[in-house]
C-alpha cells in the first residue's frame, strides 16, 4: 500500500465509513465533481424534505419536479455525494470572509464554518452519513471525505506537494471525520470547537514528535 494511503487509513479510526480510502488510488485523493447549477438547486430544494422522506427519489421529485431524478442516475448515494461536494464549495466560497492568516488557524476556522453552514440540515447530513456508512458505499464515502479534506487545505492556502501534501490531507480527514461524528451526536458549537481543538492538538503533537525523530536521525 502507498505510504500516503497507509497513513490515511491509520489516521481514520471510524470504521466502514472510511475504509474505502485505500481504494482511491496512489494519491489518496478523489477526482473532482463538475458543478451543475441545476443539480445544486435541486439538492437545496430537497434538503428540507430529507428528514421526513430520506435521501430518496420521492423527496427529490417532490422538491424539484417529476423528472429531477434524471439528474442523479446513481440514485440516493449520488445525491449524498453531490450534496457533500456542494457543501465543500459553499464553505470555500465563504472562506473569503475569514480573518485568520495562519494555515493551521484557517483549517480550524474552515471546519467550524462547514459545520455551522450545515446546522440547519443536521438531520439530512446524519441520514446521508448513515447511507454512506453502508458497506457497499464505502468508496463513495471515502471520495466525499477526501474531497472535503482537500477543499479545506486548499481554502486554507496550502501549497505543499508530494507526500507532505497527501499526509496533511490524510490526517485532516481523520480530524474532520471524528469532529463531524461528534457534532452529529449533538455537540453544540462550543463543545464541538473544544473537541476539534483537542484533535488538532493531538495532530500537532505528532508533528512535533516526527520532527524531533527526524532531527535525531
Amino acid at each position: 500500500m502507498n505510504p500516503a494511503r497507509r497513513l490515511l487509513m491509520a489516521a481514520l479510526p471510524v470504521g466502514g465509513l472510511v475504509s474505502g480510502l485505500a481504494e482511491l488510488g496512489s494519491s489518496g485523493l478523489a477526482p473532482a465533481l463538475h458543478p451543475d447549477p441545476a443539480r445544486d438547486a435541486a439538492l437545496r430544494a430537497m434538503l428540507p424534505l430529507v428528514p421526513a422522506l430520506g435521501w430518496s427519489v420521492r423527496a427529490l421529485r417532490e422538491a424539484a419536479g417529476p423528472d429531477a431524478d434524471l439528474m442523479f442516475p446513481g440514485g440516493p448515494v449520488e445525491m449524498v455525494e453531490a450534496h457533500s461536494d456542494l457543501a465543500d464549495r459553499e464553505m470555500a466560497a465563504a472562506a473569503v470572509s475569514l480573518t485568520e492568516t495562519r494555515a493551521s488557524r484557517r483549517v480550524r476556522a474552515l471546519i467550524l464554518l462547514r459545520l455551522e453552514q450545515a446546522e440547519r440540515d443536521r438531520d439530512a447530513v446524519r441520514r446521508g452519513l448513515s447511507l454512506l456508512s453502508l458497506p457497499g458505499n464505502r468508496l463513495v464515502a471515502a471520495r466525499a471525505l477526501a474531497r472535503t479534506s482537500d477543499t479545506i487545505w486548499n481554502a486554507a492556502g496550502d501549497v505543499s506537494t508530494g507526500f507532505n501534501r497527501h499526509s496533511k490531507r490524510a490526517l485532516l480527514a481523520g480530524v474532520y471525520a471524528a469532529t463531524l461524528l461528534f457534532w452529529l451526536r449533538g455537540g453544540d458549537p462550543q463543545e464541538t470547537a473544544s473537541f476539534l481543538d483537542r484533535r488538532l492538538a493531538g495532530i500537532a503533537a505528532i508533528g512535533r514528535l516526527r520532527a524531533r525523530l527526524s532531527g535525531a536521525g
